[in-house]
């Protein structure tokens, strides 16, 4: 069976959130629009991390909750990345979890940036702090990026109003063909022993 696992980072701080919310309609949808067998998702909340990151900065040491978030987050098939936006760029939650992961950990990973705000206004911090850290980090980052403002939602806390639900569905449909094309990760090769060394060793 092929099982593909998709990694949700949402960096909402209330409880529920846009920012969940959002992350649950592109995970949804990116689901149901891959050709694996199965997909299996993980969702990972920062504000549940955030003592444990604030630890980490401090004693250079991550504790065993933060430390299995990050190896979930290695070992995914795609990631999609959401956070709210303050002061025209993301949270400084999302970015210093994503500090802590070492630099090759999102080479070549599918990655689908989302976020969330009050006003419309913030919409371009997708495309001018987002998608920039995600390139650093040398991610496969898709070209549809899904920003979501109050209004988006409706008074009723919908997202079958207006664009949003297209945009969704856009962007999951990108980070679904990338995940399916991707090839499984190579197992690492042994180490070759120069056959000097193997011969100190038999006269040992």
């Amino acid at each position: 069976m092929n099982t593909l696992n998709l990694v949700v980072v949402s960096a909402g701080l209330g409880k529920p959130s846009s920012t969940r919310l959002l992350a649950d309609r592109l995970a949804a949808s990116t689901a149901r629009q891959s050709g694996a067998d199965r997909v299996e998702v993980q969702v990972i909340e920062l504000r549940d991390l955030a003592t444990g990151i604030a630890h980490n900065f401090v004693t250079g040491f991550p504790g065993a909750e933060l430390r299995a978030a990050v190896g979930t987050v290695a070992r995914a098939d795609g990631v999609i990345a959401v956070t709210p936006i303050f002061s025209a760029s993301y949270s400084g939650l999302f970015k210093s979890f994503f500090d802590v992961i070492d630099n090759d950990t999102l080479t070549g990973k599918p990655v689908l940036i989302a976020a969330t705000g009050g006003t419309g206004r913030h919409s371009l911090a997708l495309e001018h702090a987002v998608r920039p850290l995600f390139s650093y980090l040398r991610a496969v980052v898709v070209p549809t990026a899904v920003y979501a403002a109050t209004d988006d939602w409706g008074s009723g806390g919908d997202a079958h109003t207006d664009e949003l639900p297209a945009r969704i569905d856009r962007a999951a449909g990108e980070l679904a063909a990338l995940m399916d094309r991707r090839p499984a990760v190579p197992k690492q090769a042994e180490a070759v022993v120069p056959f000097a060394e193997q011969l100190a060793a038999l006269r040992v």
